[in-house]
């Protein structure tokens, strides 16, 4: 139990270490960091090099971004299995339908509570 955390804690680490030295060294802005990181995670599952190191790491490796590409793959290949070839376009999204959801809910409830400020 206790080396699951510690999996998850390291290889998360890892993951957001790597994207703050692409941040603070590269002059690619955090929103193309963080979605070649999306990218990342649908390639590395693709090729299956990103299911062991879910079953290694838990949340460590589903909940940074590339969990997210994680998430999208393994949804369009499921879909493509149950519907053929439609599952390509219906398959990420049903699979990652309940987080963006999540997010947009936040945002709102956000936007309603608290009062923006101009920079």
């Amino acid at each position: 139990m206790l080396m699951n955390f510690l999996w998850a804690f390291v290889v998360g680490g890892a993951l957001c270490v790597i994207a703050q030295i692409f941040i603070d060294k590269t002059a690619l802005t955090p929103a193309r960091i963080l979605t070649a990181y999306v990218c990342l995670g649908v390639l590395l599952t693709a090729i299956g090099v990103y299911q062991p190191l879910v079953d290694l790491a838990g949340c460590g490796a589903t909940t940074p971004l590339t969990g997210f590409g994680y998430s999208i793959a393994r949804g369009v290949e499921k879909a493509v299995g149950e519907r053929g070839p439609i599952g390509i376009l219906t398959g990420g999204l049903s699979a990652t339908s309940g987080g963006i959801t999540m997010s947009l809910v936040m945002a709102l409830t956000m936007a309603l509570l608290f009062k923006g400020k101009q920079k």
